[in-house]
């Protein structure tokens, strides 16, 4: 499977990614049903808070052949800043109207430590993970 990954522009900078393509990798995570390969073809931020370039960033990384969009879990689960995007349900639903039924959208990339999960659950999201994957 072909996946666009959109992060959170403020990690950025503490940020690499790498746990999010180790749980690709590893099919770990978001990933751990997936039966197939996994191949991130493009990567970009959602365009600084409230999220306002995401919904275009995953209609252009679909166009470029992604068959399914990552929210990654900087996002929805507030990894590594211990501070989940207040933003993340608004962002992931506009995202998901944007790319169309056929297109999966994942509402995070890896798991996220206990303490993650507890900011996320206090957030409004009582699973530490975003809804709707």
């Amino acid at each position: 499977m072909k996946v666009g990954l959109i992060r959170c522009l403020q990690t950025e900078n503490v940020c690499p990614a790498a746990k999010c393509f180790q749980a690709m990798r590893e099919k770990k995570g978001a990933f751990a049903d997936c039966g197939e390969e996994i191949v991130c073809i493009g990567v970009n931020t959602c365009g600084g808070c409230p999220g306002k370039n995401a919904a275009q960033r995953a209609r252009h990384m679909v166009r470029q052949g992604a068959e399914a969009i990552v929210i990654a879990s900087c996002i929805t689960l507030g990894t590594p800043h211990e501070f989940p995007c207040p933003f993340h349900r608004k962002l992931t639903d506009t995202v998901r109207a944007a790319v169309g039924e056929g297109i999966p959208v994942f509402d995070h990339s890896h798991d996220a430590p206990k303490k993650h999960r507890a900011k996320a659950a206090a957030a409004g999201d009582e699973s530490g993970a975003a809804p709707g994957n």
